[in-house]
């Protein structure tokens, strides 16, 4: 199975930006691939996604701020974020899904405050 390393988090004031990255232990040609996020007491929710084509697909609260990427030789995922809120802090999470088999990873932490 296909583990996945996410970094990049971190403490950033509102406004600022980050690039989260996860990592992939094997090819992830085959997988569509997204970020979702978990705020404390909220349930997980979809931030961005990526299919194996490369169409994507975004929360509206990320729209216009947030851009998923690939880059499938390097088994990577990137989530650049943007004009970040305080409403933005979570822990984000990296996805892998094919059919039925779904992969995550251990999530890094985002941190928005002045």
């Amino acid at each position: 199975q296909v583990q996945l390393v996410e970094s990049g988090g971190g403490l950033v004031q509102p406004g600022g930006s980050l690039r989260l990255s996860c990592a992939a232990s094997e090819s992830i040609e085959i997988y569509a691939m997204g970020w979702y996020r978990q705020a404390p007491g909220k349930q997980r929710e979809l931030v961005a996604t990526v299919t194996s084509g490369g169409a994507t697909n975004y929360a509206d609260s990320v729209k216009g701020r947030f851009t998923i990427s690939r880059d499938n030789p390097k088994n990577t995922v990137y989530l650049q974020m943007n004009s970040l809120k305080p409403e933005d802090t979570a822990v984000y999470y990296c996805n892998a899904q094919w059919f039925k088999y779904g992969y995550w990873g251990q999530g890094t932490q985002v941190t928005i405050s002045s």
